[in-house]
């Protein structure tokens, strides 16, 4: 997603990633590190997501269901 400025702007808060980064041990996070693992949670979530709603589809459904995910995450 764009801002009205053209930054990129994620769907994960950045707040989440601090959080999650300090759960697991950081002291101090930068913006940059949370920027980095929001980018990169993102994308793979993409793909985890569209493959899933292919699956969804190919079963003739329009609900996507936990199974959807499991699988798609398995290829």
């Amino acid at each position: 997603m764009k801002s009205k400025g053209g930054k990129r702007e994620g769907i994960l808060a950045l707040a989440s990633m601090d959080k999650l980064m300090r759960k697991f041990g950081a002291h101090r996070v930068s913006e940059s590190a949370k920027k980095a693992l929001r980018d990169l949670l993102e994308a793979h979530a993409e793909k985890i997501a569209n493959r899933a709603v292919n699956l969804a589809k190919h079963g003739g459904r329009t609900t996507l269901k936990a199974e959807d995910i499991a699988l798609a995450e398995k290829t």
